[in-house]
């Protein structure tokens, strides 16, 4: 008898997040405003033109995880302000999803956002979907010591900070390449992929990896997964 997501999700009582383009759609266009922030920084940051920080900010993020990690380790930045100019962006786009907030609350034992972005913008984004009540902890880029997904040792980090075993969690992200190492940790593994996503992001090895062996499960309605574990 083939298992059912039901079924793989039986003994699970841990559920771990991502933020952006995950616990909301990527069509709501706040990654392309986080998108164009960088791109600013990076340019005044280096003194080069918007073109080349561009590329130099695809590069650095394809290459470390984040812009962040690359203007930190090729060029000494001081990441604070960094982070505040970056997530100072208009949430409006956000509008409360109680259906995504009731089949979140539905699910056994903890829940979790786990970021590489910042505290202060997961309050933000939490708050105007009205599901900040829903969680029991955050791990941002600043609880990862800056070091951010995929490396598999900011995942031991979030783990140990929370007590979470990950034989009994499971973990929700839009990028297949960040959900390799909690597979490998024995977490249970879903890549969130909405029909838009496409459109939104700007580079095709982003949207790599669906078909990979630490990819478990495939969903394009986020919420309408949930709701179909606990039915």
């Amino acid at each position: 008898m083939t298992m059912t997501a039901r079924d793989a999700f039986g003994h699970v009582d841990q559920w771990i997040f991502d933020l952006d383009n995950t616990l909301y759609p990527a069509h709501l266009s706040l990654w392309p405003q986080m998108d164009a922030r960088i791109k600013s920084y990076v340019a005044d940051f280096l003194k080069v033109t918007p073109e080349e920080a561009f590329a130099k900010q695809k590069d650095f993020y394809k290459r470390y995880g984040t812009s962040l990690r690359g203007l930190m380790i090729e060029h000494g930045m001081d990441p604070d302000d960094f982070l505040r100019f970056v997530h100072d962006i208009d949430h409006s786009p956000l509008q409360a999803n109680p259906e995504l907030g009731a089949a979140i609350a539905a699910l056994p034992g903890r829940k979790f956002v786990f970021t590489s972005g910042t505290h202060a913008h997961v309050q933000a984004v939490t708050r105007r979907l009205g599901i900040d009540n829903h969680f029991d902890g955050v791990f941002d880029i600043v609880d990862a010591g800056l070091l951010p997904k995929p490396a598999r040792v900011t995942y031991e980090k979030f783990l140990a900070d929370h007590g979470v075993d990950p034989t009994r969690a499971a973990m929700f992200e839009d990028l297949s390449r960040n959900l390799e190492a909690p597979h490998g940790l024995g977490m249970k593994t879903v890549l969130v992929v909405p029909p838009n996503t496409r459109e939104v992001f700007r580079e095709a090895w982003e949207m790599e990896g669906q078909g990979d062996d630490h990819v478990d499960f495939v969903t394009e309605d986020l919420t309408a997964f949930l709701v179909m574990l606990r039915l």
